[in-house]
């Protein structure tokens, strides 16, 4: 019997994540939103595209969460957009009673599934999902890491001119303006970055990094991105589906790694069958470690407005 996720929000990193899991056959999909007709549409047209694709993965779409039920993953990706000029800490509360809502409904039918949370702002969000659902910290778990270290990977392969299989790299901390990409851990194919472009191109490159969602909400001024964090997303979850063990950076609860306790980070995680297997901490030096710090501050200035309603 084949796997079954449940996809929540059928907006486009909904709809494109579940597309991406039914396209690699992965598991059966639900794709599942409060707006009548939009779920059940675009999961029908997914559906009549099986033939032509040779796909046999079952993809429904519906608002009843009763369809959800007995998931292996939850993937959260129902949220208020971001808008030009609107900052991730603008989406907090918004964002907040969507996610109770939506989480609240998905864990009361599927009470064994793993959830990946992709609603911003992210790292907040987690917290979100962990205090509703009640898992332990192995079941929740968010896509961020591996979204922002593709960005920082797609920019690096093509100022190297090289493929982007070759670019090994890290994106550690908040989802954010303050995300740490690691330029001392990042190489193209064993070869450190440093030795291939210059000191202020890479600067340029990792400033890029932590703009990267901005700069595309800027340029499609209606919207946001979809096709990276949909991929992102079916990353994690193909890790987890196929227990291949994946080393990822994903945001996880931190109980005392790298210095941080009670608070949802970007680090370095094994993703297996059991959702979030180990943490890795690296060795960071003293710049790297106040950049995370700093990114961490950032997400427990957000964490701190939420904690008077996760209680």
């Amino acid at each position: 019997m084949r796997k079954k996720v449940t996809v929540i929000g059928a907006g486009n990193v909904g709809a494109t994540t579940a597309l991406y899991l039914s396209d690699k056959e992965l598991c059966d999909v639900v794709l599942v939103d409060i707006v009548e007709g939009v779920p059940q549409g675009k999961g029908l047209d997914m559906a009549e595209a099986a033939p032509i694709e040779g796909v046999d993965a079952r993809i429904i779409g519906t608002n009843d969460y009763a369809d959800t039920a007995n998931s292996d993953i939850i993937i959260q990706t129902a949220g208020f957009p971001r808008k030009p000029g609107m900052s991730r800490d603008d989406l907090l509360m918004k964002n907040y009673e969507i996610v109770k809502s939506c989480i609240s409904q998905a864990v009361k039918y599927s009470p064994n599934a793993i959830i990946i949370v992709v609603a911003n702002p992210l790292d907040a969000m987690c917290h979100v999902a962990h205090a509703v659902s009640g898992f332990a910290k192995n079941r929740v778990i968010g896509m961020a890491g591996v979204l922002d270290t593709a960005r920082f990977r797609c920019f690096l392969a093509e100022a190297c001119d090289v493929s982007v299989e070759n670019v090994v790299a890290f994106v550690l901390g908040g989802h954010g303006d303050t995300m740490v990409p690691l330029t001392r851990y990042t190489s193209v194919a064993g070869i450190p970055i440093e030795k291939l472009i210059p000191a202020d191109e890479l600067e340029a490159i990792v400033d890029r990094t932590r703009k990267g969602g901005a700069e595309i909400v800027g340029l499609l001024k209606t919207g946001s991105a979809f096709y990276a964090p949909a991929a992102a997303a079916v990353e994690m979850a193909e890790s987890i589906l196929k227990d291949k063990k994946k080393v990822l950076p994903c945001a996880a609860l931190l109980e005392g790694e790298f210095g941080i306790d009670g608070l949802y980070v970007g680090v370095p995680c094994k993703l297996g069958a059991n959702g979030l297997e180990k943490i890795y901490e690296l060795d960071l030096n003293d710049e790297e470690s106040a950049a995370l710090k700093h990114s961490a501050d950032a997400v427990q200035e957000l964490v701190d407005v939420l904690k008077p309603h996760l209680s």
